[in-house]
Order: C-alpha cells, then structure tokens, then sequence
C-alpha cells in the first residue's frame, strides 16, 4: 500500500477495510474454538491460535493507548487532515519486510511481546476482538486530523518514532500475518468448524 502517496481517504478506507475483514475471520473462525482447538500447537515451538492472538494482544495493548493520546491532542490543537500520506523511510522498510510471508522471512518476537503462556483462556479472543474494535475506532478519529504529523514511538525500537500512517499500516499488516498464521494452524491441525 505504501510504494506511492495515496490519498488519505483511500488509506484510511482500506485500513478499515482490513480491520472489518480481521473481525470477521475472527468471529467466524476463532469465537467458537474449544479450549482445546485454542491452544493446541501445530508443532513443539510453534504457536497454538490463542498464542498468536495473545501476541496481538500484547501489541496492541502497549501501542493503541499511546496512538488514542497522540490523536485527542492532534484534535486538541486542531490539525487538519491532508490530502495524501506520507510514508517514512524506516516506516516503510518496517512495512515491507511485515508484508513479507512468513515462509520466506521468519520473524523472531521480542521475549516481552511473546505470548504469555501455553494454556491461554477463551478471554484472548474476546480481547482481541475489542482491540479490533478499538483500532477501527482509531482508524475513523485518524480522519480528522493531519496523521502524517503524529509521531508514535515503536514498541520494539522506543526511541523509534514512527509516523501514524506507518503504524497504523503496520499495526495491521502485523495483525494481518498472525490473524493469517493462526488460520493456518487452524486449518493444519485438521479442526472443522460448525
């Protein structure tokens, strides 16, 4: 998405576009998962559905606070949306190397954003459904102001600061790869779904 200056309104509409497209993999593939179809891992090292979930979770919960703040005080001082986004440099590298599979560029996660455990609770799902949620919400207050000024430190690199068109786009090709390898532990694992 980012290899010319789209539109703004184009941007922001195919972020949410992608976020309706999450939730409803998520309600229809992931909310009525057992316990067990949760957590079951495709392969010792490998994550179960709720641990990729949990990792999002994770995520997000550090990240869509500060990017909820950043937004009130760009409406507080009362910018105005532009007309094209502008993508950084190392944003845009950042982005890239996200949208690439998996099985051609693994990725090790940082150990404080790894999931928290083995036996994950059906909680995990219902969350990241709100963070969905909420990221959507974000996505829409975005529209309103200049999110090309908006600086959002990086979860990963801190005293990296990312523009909120790049983290936002990244925060979603992010959900889009684990939404993508939990769907395929879920269709590996041989579970039917009802």
């Amino acid at each position: 998405m980012s290899q010319t200056a789209p539109r703004t309104t184009e941007f922001l509409d195919q972020l949410a576009a992608d976020l309706r497209a999450l939730r409803e993999i998520t309600v229809q593939r992931f909310r009525t998962l057992s316990d067990d179809q949760l957590n079951r891992r495709p392969a010792p090292g490998k994550w179960s559905i709720g641990q990729c979930l949990e990792h999002l979770n994770i995520t997000g919960g550090l990240v869509l606070p500060i990017i909820a703040r950043k937004l009130r005080e760009a409406q507080v001082s009362g910018t105005k949306p532009a007309e094209t986004v502008k993508s950084g440099f190392i944003g845009h590298k950042m982005i890239v190397a996200m949208q690439t599979p998996a099985s051609e560029k693994p990725m090790q996660s940082p150990q404080q954003y790894a999931p928290s455990g083995s036996r994950l609770p059906r909680t995990v799902v219902e969350v990241f459904g709100r963070q969905l949620d909420e990221l959507t919400s974000i996505v829409e207050q975005a529209r309103k102001v200049n999110a090309n000024t908006i600086r959002i430190p990086n979860p990963v690199i801190p005293l990296l600061y990312l523009r909120l068109t790049d983290q936002l786009e990244l925060l979603v090709v992010h959900l889009k790869r684990h939404v993508l390898q939990a769907e395929k532990v879920l269709d590996g694992v041989g579970m039917v779904i009802d």
